[in-house]
This record gives C-alpha cells, sequence and structure tokens, in this order.
C-alpha cells in the first residue's frame, strides 16, 4: 500500500518530469526535430496527467487508460476545461502519428502551435493538483 507521503513524492517526480520532457521537446524544436518535439510534448503531458491520476489515487495502466481517466475524473466533471481534453487527445494522435505511420512529418508551424499549449496544460494541472492539497 502506497504511503500519502510517498504518492505525493511520485507526484512531485511526475511534475518534474513533464518539466524536463518540455525542455527536451524545446531542444528537439531548437534542431528542427519536429516529431521528436511533439513525442517529447505528449509525455510531458502525459506525465502532467499520471501526477494528477496518481495524486488523486485513480490508476491506469495504458496510455488510452491515461486519456480515459482523465476525460472521465476531471474534463466531464468540469474540474478541467473541454479544451484541454481535446488538446490532450489530439497530441496523443500526433505523436502516435509521427512515431509509428509512415511519411508523417510535422514542421515548425506544428510544433509552435503545440508547445504554448501544452505548457498551458501542464500549468493547468499543476493548478489543479495544489487546489486539491
Amino acid at each position: 500500500m502506497i504511503t500519502d507521503k510517498d504518492r505525493n513524492e511520485i507526484v512531485k517526480l511526475r511534475l518534474a518530469g513533464a518539466r524536463q520532457s518540455m525542455e527536451e521537446s524545446k531542444l528537439m524544436s531548437d534542431n528542427e526535430f519536429w516529431n521528436a518535439s511533439i513525442s517529447r510534448m505528449y509525455y510531458a503531458c502525459y506525465y502532467a496527467v499520471l501526477a494528477l491520476l496518481i495524486h488523486n489515487g485513480i490508476e491506469a495502466h495504458t496510455h488510452a487508460g491515461v486519456r480515459q481517466m482523465l476525460g472521465l475524473h476531471f474534463i466531464r466533471t468540469g474540474k478541467l476545461s473541454q479544451k484541454w481534453g481535446n488538446y490532450y487527445s489530439n497530441l496523443f494522435t500526433k505523436r502516435h502519428s509521427g512515431d509509428y505511420d509512415d511519411f508523417v512529418l510535422f514542421d515548425r508551424e506544428t510544433v509552435e502551435e503545440l508547445y504554448p499549449k501544452a505548457i498551458e496544460f501542464i500549468d493547468s494541472i499543476e493548478k489543479l493538483v495544489s487546489k486539491q492539497v
């Protein structure tokens, strides 16, 4: 059984991982590795969502499960805006396509559109976690 202290430490680690992944995304973007930048952006948001779920004692074991639990417990309840549910799903789809589909090459414009939203998304998650403490 996980203690509250351990849970809080895991949440902090996940949120720190989210911020680090955003830095990695920026490095990829600065070097024009657009698909890799989007992948790191997605993982940054994924780690933030994991932190939120862990903080609330909600388990998910797959990427799809994490999306589902975010929607069920935070988007549908209005704790997070629907725009963030849409953003996260869109980022998931782009990351998956960029990593696995042939001939999918993202560009600077796509990355520059998504990047500031990823920062806002993570900020929104952190605010929600801090309100629940």
